[in-house]
């Protein structure tokens, strides 16, 4: 991992055959590959400590409305990561390239007023929120513009550096922001897991999201008040040297 950029962390929520697993699966490749390992570590990630949730709903007539109903998995999904504190969401409307939507506009833009009106009850903030019109299965606008959606103009995200317009799903991923650190307050790391390696010891993994984590510090585990030294840290499989 190139240590100059910031790392993110998203969790994709949506409901069965929304096109998750295609969806990753064409990122992957058209972002040149992943490694096993770091595969590995991010299907450890929660939705807990997660900067953006990234939300896939189908455009085929009918599968949208039986999971946004009321008893639908979508509805359900969105409540939870919003208690969960992910503020930040990425809808991905997906299978835009299916018989019933044929990439329509009218399709695209009936399904973002339904759930902007849901979210909005809910407490969602709909300037952190952007919608994206994908076809996962031909990548239409995952990576690239696809000519077959022309009328998207996309979205514009205010930033202080100046205002983006992102048309893609990789461009609204770049435009995710990290959760404010709060280096000044006491050291909070919620755990994700932990591992016994042979040779190292025990090695405990989660994200820091207050305070700061050195070599050669004593920590304390709540609620059984362990205690440990912090020996070595690491960052995609890298040793850091600093904190």
């Amino acid at each position: 991992m190139d240590k100059e950029k910031t790392g993110i962390e998203i969790v994709i929520i949506g409901d069965v055959y929304s096109g998750k697993s295609t969806l990753i699966e064409q990122l992957i490749y058209k972002c040149g590959g992943v490694d096993k390992r770091t595969i590995e570590k991010c299907e450890k990630l929660s939705a807990t400590t997660a900067d953006c949730v990234v939300l896939m709903v189908s455009a085929c007539i009918g599968e949208f409305e039986n999971s946004i109903s009321e008893n639908g998995q979508t509805r359900q999904q969105i409540l939870f990561a919003y208690m969960l504190g992910a503020k930040q969401m990425i809808i991905a409307v997906n299978k835009m390239d299916a018989n019933t939507v044929s990439y329509s506009e009218n399709r695209f833009n009936q399904i973002q007023i339904e759930l902007s009106t849901y979210l909005k009850q809910i407490g969602y903030p709909l300037e952190n929120v952007a919608f994206v019109p994908i076809s996962a299965w031909n990548g239409d606008n995952l990576v690239t513009i696809s000519n077959k959606m022309v009328w998207f103009t996309g979205w514009i995200v205010e930033r202080q550096e100046g205002n983006v317009i992102c048309k893609t799903f990789l461009e609204a991923l770049d435009t995710i922001a990290q959760r404010q650190q709060f280096m000044d307050k006491p050291l909070r790391l919620p755990l994700q897991d932990v591992y016994k390696v042979r040779g190292i010891g025990t090695v405990a993994m989660g994200r820091v999201e207050t305070g700061v984590l050195k070599r050669n510090m004593t920590v304390s585990f709540s609620p059984l008040n362990l205690t440990a030294t912090v020996r070595s840290i690491e960052m995609c499989y890298e040793t850091l040297e600093g904190n």
